[in-house]
């Protein structure tokens, strides 16, 4: 089975586990220190993290595995169950920033820190290079666990920047004796909510796709038609399909060609049509072919 992830991927996956363990402590401890709860918040929500970075290192790991009596097609779609887990916690954890954030405006405003502003500033930038670089080495080697971990990165800097947002404005509101600044924090802590519930919906609707072998993209099956209509011998495309298993794609399809050709003709001519589209679809790990007659008075 051709693997498209490499070494790489296990790397990226450890610094987003360490780095978020990091960053948790972090967040965690200062909050409690400083009395912050966005920045508490935003530590909880690291939490959470954790766990995801542990899930899609785990399912990189499974996916890995080569195909086996048991799951002839590979174990492709274990990072597919990772990106839904990790869907899940994003969810969860929009619904934890949009409780902390609605309790606020019950409360009186917290007394602001510059450390806690600093804590929050620091996870912002941290995140953001892990989000660019994660999402990078996730599409280099088209992985579902990774991709997911760099998104969950990018509701990690939505968090990060209300923080930032409603620390900061707090602390101008001390200096400039503004007290209703004090609740810029709850009001960040809503907008992020919709926006980390929109990257959990676009990644849990895609993992659901997968797992219930969605076909690709038209665009895709489009490309696959004109490659196999290369081959000269290919007189009808009867059916084509493909589905995403993960980080690679399987293509079934079947073909017409002269009911003359001999067996070793027929096979000679898969080969070709296989060889053919991995050349040009590097992701495609196995392509099914079933052949079927043709004949002139067909036409």
């Amino acid at each position: 089975m051709s693997q498209v992830t490499g070494p790489n991927t296990f790397i990226t996956g450890w610094i987003s586990l360490i780095s978020n363990i990091i960053l948790t402590v972090l967040k965690i401890v200062v909050g409690t220190i400083f009395h912050s709860p966005v920045l508490l918040a935003d530590g909880y929500h690291n939490a959470g993290d954790v766990v995801a970075s542990a899930a899609a290192l785990t399912s990189m790991r499974i996916s890995q595995r080569p195909a086996d009596e048991d799951h002839p097609y590979g174990h492709g779609k274990a990072e597919v169950i990772s990106s839904a887990i990790v869907a899940i916690i994003l969810g969860l954890a929009a619904i934890y920033i949009a409780y902390e954030s609605v309790s606020a405006f019950f409360a009186e405003p917290e007394k602001a820190s510059v450390i806690a502003f600093a804590a929050a500033v620091i996870s912002l930038v941290w995140k953001q290079v892990l989000y660019i670089y994660t999402l990078k080495i996730g599409r280099q080697t088209s992985s579902k666990a990774l991709i997911a971990t760099a998104y969950d990165h990018l509701a990690d800097v939505y968090a990060s920047l209300a923080a930032v947002l409603g620390i900061g404005l707090a602390l101008a509101g001390e200096y400039y004796h503004v007290t209703i600044l004090g609740y810029g924090d709850p009001v960040a802590g809503l907008i992020v909510t919709a926006l980390v519930f929109r990257l959990a919906f676009g990644m849990g609707k895609e993992a659901l796709d997968i797992l219930m072998e969605k076909s690709v993209s038209q665009e895709r099956l489009d490309s696959f038609a004109s490659l196999i209509f290369t081959i000269p011998e290919v007189k009808r495309i009867d059916r084509l399909r493909a589905r995403d298993h993960g980080h690679y794609v399987l293509v079934d399809l079947r073909i017409s060609i002269c009911g003359g050709k001999t067996i070793q003709e027929g096979h000679d001519i898969i080969r070709k049509i296989k060889k053919t589209i991995i050349e040009h679809h590097p992701d495609v790990d196995e392509v099914l072919i079933h052949l079927n007659p043709w004949y002139e008075s067909e036409n």
